[in-house]
């Protein structure tokens, strides 16, 4: 991230350094104090800028509803709980909350791609730049996490990956079309030349990651892919399989809402690094970073 100086950032928003100062004293615009001086985050300015846009009558857009949609997670439905932002939660799945997301049904979304390369690291921000009309989007880290296959305690059938799943012709509970775990088995099978159609699946599909833990909780499939998260909430044994970026995504001019702002406060603090070593499978490290503004 590139940060400006005082006198950088006065001629980047194209004001005087005094009234720069005044915003600085009030808090009304993003810096930061580092060793004396204040530091200004270019891309901050930018969403900071943004976020007054004015738009004449025929343009203007309606607020979105304090909703985040998008990926079921418990550390981040902890999270909003804890913040005081006042977001509720919709999890829908990450498709589907993009989708709300264009149609301004939810102020932010809850996003994981999964991509047919075995390179997924940047699935998230090619998915915001491919977004239509979502020429304003803001890419918000807020963990990484662990993802892996779910399977009853002690292994009974003894799966180790997913060759042993395909070989073995185990029931694997699988999530709904445009889910990110669901988009992540996809890319697996296409990998290994397999059709979706040729695995033995559990039918319906699982709505969530812990509705998918309780099915294998049951008996009703041997396996299945969900976070490390919801393996340990629900007593089941983990494979892991990979780390994956675990995103909020929203438009510029939300970003600097109150309660999106509450919330991103929060995940800064040290209450979210300590929850997630509790629930495991989580790298906070990333938490409040902006990955990608359009």
């Amino acid at each position: 991230m590139e940060f400006l100086t005082t006198s950088e950032a006065a001629e980047y928003v194209r004001l005087g350094e005094r009234k720069l100062y005044e915003l600085v004293t009030s808090g009304a615009i993003p810096c930061s104090k580092v060793t004396g001086k204040w530091l200004f985050p270019r891309r901050e300015l930018d969403l900071w800028i943004m976020s007054g846009l004015a738009r004449p009558a025929g343009m203007t857009a309606a607020d979105p509803p304090p909703i985040l949609g998008g990926s079921q997670d418990d550390l981040l439905e902890w999270t909003l709980r804890e913040s005081g932002s006042g977001l509720a939660s919709l999890a829908e799945g990450t498709a589907r909350g993009v989708d709300r997301l264009l149609r301004g049904e939810v102020i932010a979304t809850a996003v994981h791609f999964h991509g047919d390369t075995a390179d997924d690291a940047d699935a998230n921000i090619a998915a915001a730049r491919a977004a239509p009309g979502l020429h304003d989007a803001v890419l918000v880290a807020l963990v990484r996490r662990e993802q892996g296959l779910l399977l009853p305690s002690g292994n009974p059938r003894r799966l180790h990956g997913m060759a042993d799943v395909l070989t073995s012709g185990a029931r694997m509970a699988v999530r709904q079309p445009g889910a990110g775990a669901q988009m992540l088995l996809d890319a697996l099978l296409k990998r290994a030349g397999v059709k979706p159609a040729d695995l033995n699946r559990l039918e319906p599909p699982c709505l969530t990651g812990p509705d998918l833990a309780a099915a294998i909780r049951a008996g009703k499939a041997d396996c299945g892919i969900a976070t490390r998260a919801a393996a340990k909430s629900a007593g089941l044994d983990f494979v892991p399989l990979l780390w994956e970026n675990f995103d909020l995504l929203m438009r510029q001019r939300s970003y600097f809402r109150p309660s999106i702002q509450a919330l991103m406060g929060f995940i800064g603090g040290g209450q979210l690094k300590q929850r997630a070593a509790e629930l495991t499978g989580y790298d906070p490290g990333p938490a409040g970073q902006i990955r990608f503004a359009a």
